[in-house]
């Protein structure tokens, strides 16, 4: 399930998935921030520029991505909230939005493991952003968590 809304000056997309695995394997895979390329489209070109080996609060991460055909960006996120195996925040110091915020929440229910997302997300030029970027960029978005829910049930075996 995901879902985009705006609402108050910010777009909302939320997602949830069931997945076949444990809580503590899911951690071990999401807190690998180089595990991303696995869950991301090829055409948008994911590179992670930095190296390290765990996730931790104020770790800063700079990757190149390209959102449109012949276009790379930066983008540069620091992880601003670990709860570790339950979840994680990772917020957008500098890139293509005028505000990144995306939230990571892992729950163990009935015996089934649920991942939740939450991102909170600004376009940059303020209306003239929405009006001419709002329908692509939700249209993207919800390509690339398609995808991501996609190759997690592939990835756990669902």
């Amino acid at each position: 399930m995901i879902n985009i809304k705006y609402k108050s000056g910010f777009y909302y997309l939320k997602s949830k998935q069931k997945l076949n695995t444990s809580l503590a394997k899911s951690w071990q895979f999401f807190s690998n921030p180089k595990n991303l390329f696995k869950i991301t489209p090829k055409h948008m070109n994911f590179e992670i520029l930095t190296d390290f080996n765990t996730m931790y609060e104020g770790l800063i991460i700079k990757y190149r991505v390209s959102p449109f055909p012949f276009t790379r960006v930066g983008w540069t996120t620091k992880i601003t909230y670990v709860k570790k195996p339950f979840g994680f925040i990772d917020k957008q110091i500098s890139g293509p939005f005028s505000f990144w915020e995306h939230e990571h929440k892992f729950e163990e229910k009935n015996k089934k493991l649920w991942a939740y997302d939450v991102v909170k997300f600004k376009l940059p030029l303020g209306f003239i952003g929405r009006f001419f970027g709002g329908k692509i960029v939700k249209y993207q978005l919800k390509n690339i968590f398609e995808f991501r829910t996609k190759q997690l049930n592939k990835l756990f075996k669902k």
